[in-house]
């Protein structure tokens, strides 16, 4: 099950090191002040702690703009899948 929630920003852990494209996170940042965040990121929630895999150009963006939240997409996981997704 797959559920829309806000979440703060420092309980999401970003295990994964991605590069950004800086021009592509200015321009969300201008797009997120203007209009909102419309699009949630992907995030795991195991045993309670957040995951983030992908929207690391959102969650960057929503950092710079100094927002506390970040609208997510949820979906419970198991440890195993948590482990998938680190290999």
């Amino acid at each position: 099950m797959v559920r829309i929630q806000e979440i703060p920003l420092r309980q999401i852990h970003r295990p994964l090191i991605r590069q950004t494209d800086p021009t592509k996170v200015d321009a969300l940042v201008e797009s997120i002040r203007s209009i909102g965040q419309q699009e949630p990121i992907d995030v795991l929630e195991v045993n309670g702690q957040y995951y983030g895999f992908s929207g690391c150009h959102r969650f960057e963006a929503c950092q710079r703009l100094g927002q506390e939240t970040i609208r997510c997409r949820v979906r419970k996981a198991t440890p195993s899948v948590l482990r998938m997704h680190l290999a």
